[in-house]
């Protein structure tokens, strides 16, 4: 990240989950173009499914399966991208965008959180829980659900 300064957890996601996200596309090509060295699954963290194509690729065996994987590297790369997601968010005390999890849905820039919608996450109960992020009143922080205190001044929430 550098040096620098986001004023709230939302652009701290942002810009980490952009330098360790993979792209669909680079996915399915490395898996037909050098799926018999297994470059693909290293692409996606997957390295001892890569070690051991490049223990096997003489066999021409690893050629056919990069063949065949590369239709199943879109969701590969969706279910690696939804993982770093729900480890930064966690490791923030955000939840995870609905944009970072689901192709298609609308980036922060088309949908900005100030004006987003709450959202609601299943908690296995019949009622949805809310999961909106809570504004301090003295700093305009955002701050994660259920938070106590501000994390930019310390301000007692709620």
């Amino acid at each position: 990240m550098g040096s620098y300064t986001f004023d709230n957890p939302q652009a701290v996601f942002e810009a980490q989950y952009q330098t360790v996200r993979r792209d669909e596309v680079v996915g399915v090509l490395l898996a037909l173009f050098l799926g018999c060295f297994g470059i693909h699954h290293f692409y996606v963290g997957r390295n001892g499914l890569g070690i051991f194509y490049i223990c096997i690729f003489w066999t021409g065996i690893p050629a056919l399966l990069g063949v065949i994987e590369c239709f199943f590297m879109p969701g590969r790369v969706r279910e690696y991208n939804a993982f770093q997601a729900a480890i930064i968010a966690a490791n923030l005390g955000i939840p995870v965008p609905a944009h970072a999890v689901y192709a298609g849905w609308p980036a922060p820039g088309f949908a900005p959180y100030a004006y987003a919608q709450p959202v609601y996450a299943s908690t296995g109960q019949q009622t949805p829980v809310e999961t909106t992020l809570l504004a301090c009143s003295n700093c305009k922080q955002t701050n994660p659900p259920g938070a106590r205190f501000c994390t930019s001044c310390g301000t007692q929430l709620g």
